[in-house]
């Protein structure tokens, strides 16, 4: 297993790459569904052990708004895409025009909104992905949460079993004119995906 703090900078490279094309492709998405501009920046990417997840975004009792989607196919596992409820309310009142005066409770429309801009953001970096290694990695229809981060990952766990020890994470912002939203990406292979990823681009892992 590799020393999560001293990863090859080649193997770094290739996935700030896959990062970088799936940043443009959510952008032109996002700007198509939304009928106008948005602009991404180029995302910081990483990998890290799995239980970091927590820690990064703040504790197990950060509540937070999740995007869940399954992936299926030759290398499959676990993607989710976080956003804080500010973030959240920030992306919908500056890039899809809703309002709410409720800081706490989302309405359908707002929900729906959320959802598909988080499927419309991990699909593209899923795609991305798949593109470079020239896998077959499909999502599942996309389920939202909103809830404790702690939960959310456990019910990842419950539901799909063991995951992977290892998480491609992609801290990315979207913004328009100087309002900047910024979401979480993690991709959370199964355990024996990893290796096959890495081998289909050409770099090992040791």
């Amino acid at each position: 297993m590799p020393n999560f703090h001293d990863f090859a900078d080649f193997q770094l490279d290739v996935l700030k790459e896959v990062g970088n094309i799936g940043a443009g492709n959510a952008a032109t998405a996002l700007s198509k569904l939304l009928a106008r501009p948005v602009d991404m920046q180029v995302p910081l990417v990483n990998l890290l052990p799995f239980e970091e997840i927590v820690d990064v975004l703040g504790g197990s009792e950060q509540v937070v708004i999740a995007i869940f989607l399954r992936v299926t196919g030759d290398a499959p596992g676990n993607m989710f895409f976080f956003l804080t409820q500010p973030s959240a309310k920030m992306l919908l009142t500056n890039l899809a025009g809703i309002t709410s005066g409720d800081d706490e409770h989302y309405s359908e429309m707002e929900l729906s909104a959320l959802n598909e801009i988080g499927n419309i953001l991990a699909g593209s970096y899923l795609s991305s992905l798949a593109d470079f290694t020239k896998l077959s990695m499909t999502p599942s229809v996309p389920a939202l949460a909103i809830d404790m981060l702690g939960a959310i990952v456990s019910y990842g766990l419950i539901q799909y079993g063991e995951m992977g020890d290892r998480a491609l994470f992609i801290d990315t912002k979207f913004f328009e004119g100087n309002d900047a939203v910024e979401g979480h990406v993690f991709l959370v292979p199964d355990p024996e995906s990893f290796d096959k990823i890495f081998a289909s681009l050409g770099v090992p892992l040791e």
